[in-house]
C-alpha cells in the first residue's frame, strides 16, 4: 500500500512541477477537490477530448455532436429523477469525525478480497506454467473459491440493500465485515444517510422572483431534451447517436484522490438511440468498441477490466464499468449503460411534448431505447498521466524520469534544441520552429547542456527532440531523437514534419485495434 501511495504522490507532484495541474486559487489556500489545468494540462486535456470526439463523431456517420447549456429548466431534473434519487449513501466515523461513502468503503473491502484471490491465481500460474488452467483453478481451489464467493456475495448484498434503500443493512454489512475508518482504524460508525449531490443556484435579479436552478450534475439530459431537435434537423435515422462533452457539477462530500473525484469535472458522453428490443445488442457492441478505444492508446491490456453493476440505477436494465488500474487500484473509468426508454418517456410526461420517433421501415412511432457511453475526461487524464509516468534505469546506470504519454495526446510534439547559443544555430532552430508550428505544438529550448534538455523534455512528455548542430548549417540535416527509445536518427530538415506526423497521426493510433 505504501508503494502505491508513494507512486500517487509522485504523480501529483510531477503534474504540478511540469505545468499539468494546479490546485485552484492556491494563493488563497485553494478549494477542496477543485483543480486548474496548467499550460501542458490544458493541451493534454484538449487532445484527449479531440481523440474521443474524432473517434465518436468523425468516424461514425450516424453519430453527431451537441453542446447543450449548463443551466436547464429545473423540471428537467425532476423528470430525470435527480431531485428525488441523486443521492450518495454517507457514513461518519464518530472518533475520527471523517465522512465516507458507505458503498465505497464496502467496495474497497471487497476489492482487497479479490486481490487475495488474484495473488493465489498468480502464484499458481507461475508454479504450473503453460499447463495452468485458470478457470479450473478458480472453481476448484478452496481458498480462491472462498475469496471469489465472498467478494460476489458482499457486492450483491450491498447492491440489493441500496436498491431497496435499506440503509440499515448497509451499515450492518459494514459492521459485519469489521470495516474500520481508513484514517483512524476506528469501527465506531454513525447511521448511513442519503445526501443529494446537486448544486443549487438562482436565476433572476430579485430574490423574491428568482427561479431555483441547478448546475447540471451530468451532460446526458441536454441530449435527451434535444432528441427531436437533432433527429429532425440532422435527418437522423435509428440507430443514431448524439455525443457531447462538457462540464458537470456534483457536491461530492467525499471528494478525494486528486482529480479522480471532483466537484467540477468534465464528461464525454454519447447517447445511442435504438429500436426497443435491440438495446442489448448495442449494449454489447458499445462495451466492445469502448474497450478497443482505450486499448488503442497502448496503456496495457492488463490495466483494464469490466465490472458489471450489482445495483442498477433507476433508469437502467444493464450497466457495466470499464475499470482502470489507477495508482490506488482498479476504479471506474467509463460506464456503459442500457438506459431503456426511461429518459425520453419521463421528459415526455413532465413536458407534455411528444418525444417519439417515426420509423419509416416499421411504419410506426415509438419511444427509442438508449445505450449510453459515459467517460470522465478528468479520470481519463489521470489514467493516461499516471500510467505514463515511469522511472527508468539506463544501461550506463543513470536514471531518468520519463512521461511516456501517447504521442497522439502529448501537449508538445517536438522540442527544437540548438546545440549552442551561437554560430547561427539559434537562428536555424527558430526557422524550424516557425515551419513546424503550423502543423503541431513545438517548443524552443536552448538552456543547459543538451543532455539536461533531453531529460527535461522526457519528464515533460515531449515525444521528439530535434537537435540543430554545426553540421546542420552545412548540409541542412538535424538529429531526431525519440523519447521512449532514446534512439537518434539523422535526417534532412525537409523530412522532419512528415516523420513526426506519421508518429502522431490519429489514424495510426485509432486503427491499432
Amino acid at each position: 500500500m505504501a508503494k502505491k501511495e508513494d507512486k500517487f504522490k509522485k504523480v501529483i507532484a510531477h503534474a504540478k512541477e511540469y505545468g499539468y495541474i494546479f490546485g485552484s486559487s492556491e494563493i488563497y489556500d485553494g478549494l477542496s477537490a477543485i483543480y486548474d489545468y496548467g499550460h501542458n494540462g490544458a493541451e493534454l486535456k484538449k487532445n484527449i477530448r479531440e481523440y474521443w470526439w474524432k473517434s465518436m463523431v468523425q468516424m461514425h456517420q450516424n453519430i453527431v455532436g451537441l453542446d447543450a447549456s449548463i443551466f436547464m429548466h429545473p423540471t428537467t431534473w425532476k423528470a430525470s429523477g435527480h431531485v428525488d434519487a441523486f443521492n450518495d449513501p454517507l457514513i461518519d466515523n464518530k472518533d475520527s469525525k471523517k465522512r465516507y461513502r458507505a458503498d465505497v468503503l464496502i467496495e474497497d473491502h471487497a476489492e482487497k478480497i479479490l486481490q487475495k484471490a488474484q495473488k493465489e491465481i498468480t502464484k499458481a500460474a507461475k508454479r504450473f506454467g503453460e499447463s495452468f488452467d485458470e478457470e479450473q483453478f478458480k472453481t476448484t481451489n478452496p481458498r480462491v473459491v472462498k475469496y471469489l464467493t465472498s467478494h460476489r456475495e458482499i457486492l450483491s448484498r450491498m447492491g440489493k440493500s441500496l436498491e431497496n434503500e435499506d440503509l440499515a443493512d448497509v451499515k450492518a454489512l459494514i459492521e459485519e465485515l469489521e470495516i474500520s475508518c481508513p484514517e483512524s482504524g476506528s469501527k465506531n460508525w454513525t447511521e448511513v444517510k442519503q445526501f443529494n449531490l446537486m448544486f443549487g443556484t438562482k436565476l433572476g435579479a430579485s430574490a423574491n422572483t428568482a427561479t431555483q436552478l441547478y448546475l447540471r450534475p451530468e451532460t446526458a439530459q441536454g441530449i435527451f431534451v434535444n432528441f427531436l431537435n437533432v433527429q429532425k434537423t440532422g435527418r437522423m435515422r435509428i440507430p443514431f447517436g448524439i455525443a457531447q462533452t462538457g462540464k458537470a457539477f456534483r457536491n461530492e462530500i467525499v471528494a478525494r484522490q486528486f482529480i479522480f473525484r471532483m466537484r467540477e469535472f468534465e464528461q464525454m458522453e454519447m447517447q445511442f438511440f435504438v429500436r426497443p428490443g435491440e438495446e442489448m445488442k448495442y449494449y454489447e457492441y458499445w462495451k466492445n468498441e469502448r474497450l478497443k478505444w482505450h486499448q488503442s492508446l497502448g496503456l496495457g491490456l492488463e490495466n483494464y477490466r469490466f465490472h458489471d453493476h450489482d445495483k442498477l440505477a433507476h433508469y437502467a436494465n444493464a450497466a457495466a464499468d470499464i475499470e482502470f488500474n489507477f495508482p490506488f487500484g482498479f476504479k471506474e473509468l467509463e460506464g456503459i449503460h442500457s438506459r431503456t426508454d426511461f429518459d425520453l418517456k419521463a421528459h415526455e410526461e413532465y413536458s407534455g411534448k411528444k418525444l417519439q420517433y417515426f420509423d419509416p421501415e416499421l411504419k410506426e412511432s415509438y419511444t427509442p431505447y438508449v445505450v449510453e457511453t459515459s467517460i470522465g475526461l478528468d479520470r481519463m487524464f489521470l489514467a493516461v498521466f499516471s500510467k505514463s509516468l515511469v522511472d527508468e534505469t539506463l544501461e550506463d546506470g543513470s536514471e531518468r524520469t520519463v512521461l511516456k504519454l501517447p504521442a497522439v495526446l502529448a501537449p508538445v510534439k517536438a522540442a527544437i534544441l540548438p546545440l549552442v547559443k551561437k554560430d547561427g544555430l539559434p537562428e536555424l532552430a527558430t526557422q524550424i520552429v516557425d515551419d513546424l508550428k503550423w502543423s503541431f505544438n513545438t517548443v524552443y529550448d536552448e538552456k543547459d547542456a543538451v543532455g539536461r534538455r533531453y531529460r527535461r523534455q522526457d519528464a515533460n512528455g515531449t515525444p521528439f527532440c530535434i537537435t540543430v548542430d554545426h553540421q546542420s548549417l552545412e548540409d541542412q540535416t538535424v538529429t531526431l531523437r525519440d523519447r521512449d527509445t532514446m534512439q537518434q536518427v539523422r535526417m534532412p530538415i525537409s523530412e522532419i514534419k512528415k516523420a513526426i506526423e506519421e508518429k502522431i497521426d490519429f489514424k495510426t493510433w485509432l486503427s491499432k485495434n
